[in-house]
């Protein structure tokens, strides 16, 4: 969006909700609609038929808008957020003989035949009905045995979730927990949150594999729900 060459909806959220958000688009584009942009486009000189107040968005439009839309900044961004990026890290991988190929295979066989082995010690968590603020933010502590396998390969997630008008759950807020000690194959990971609106929340946690030469998330399947 450019000031002068089209319209657009505002970028804060008003509503948590999706769906009373999307009333209140619906009801925003609307407005624009009938209040500026037909009133643009209707004002027409009576000397030229034309209206030059929607000339100048049109004019506005190429100007600012239509060289972001162009092929060499299509290319570009593939260029600078994925080829480049991706070409890096396959040298990187290959290297000395596919050196970190190799160690991470041997890594990931390693976390799936252990997998199993993560467990739940314990977990400390608030009662089910809980008054937060900035004095007492939600603590979550889970002790965990990890078997033979390092603390810092293995993550925990403290997961926030509300519910839609429709009953599904969708996550609004992740905060991952801290290794505040380690010992003899155990560990034990905590963290105070507070969450970024205020609403009925439904908590969960979330045990996952990790490692810094991973590209991403989805690129290791072991994940365990609390």
């Amino acid at each position: 969006y450019k000031e002068g060459a089209g319209w657009a909806l505002p970028m804060e959220r008003t509503y948590e909700d999706q769906e009373f958000q999307n009333e209140l688009d619906s009801a925003t584009i609307y407005q624009i609609l009938e209040n500026e942009i037909a009133t643009a486009y209707y004002n027409v000189d009576s000397a030229t038929g034309r209206s030059q107040e929607w000339i100048g968005y049109i004019k506005n439009t190429i100007a600012k808008v239509a060289s972001e839309f162009t092929t060499n900044r299509m290319l570009t961004d593939y260029m600078d957020r994925f080829y480049a990026p991706q070409a890096e890290r396959a040298e990187s991988v290959k290297a000395d003989d596919f050196k970190v190929a190799r160690e991470m295979a041997a890594w990931k066989k390693h976390v799936r035949r252990s997998w199993d082995d993560v467990q739940v010690l314990s977990r400390t968590e608030p009662q089910a009905s809980y008054d937060i603020s900035e004095e007492k933010p939600l603590h979550s502590e889970i002790v965990l045995n990890l078997g033979d396998l390092a603390p810092e390969y293995v993550g925990v997630e403290l997961v926030f979730a509300q519910t839609d008008i429709h009953g599904q759950l969708h996550i609004d807020q992740v905060n991952e927990l801290q290794v505040v000690e380690a010992q003899d194959g155990t560990a034990r990971y905590a963290v105070d949150v507070m969450p970024g609106t205020t609403g009925a929340y439904q908590v969960g946690l979330r045990i996952f594999a990790k490692h810094p030469l991973l590209p991403h998330r989805q690129d290791f399947e072991c994940v365990k729900w609390i």
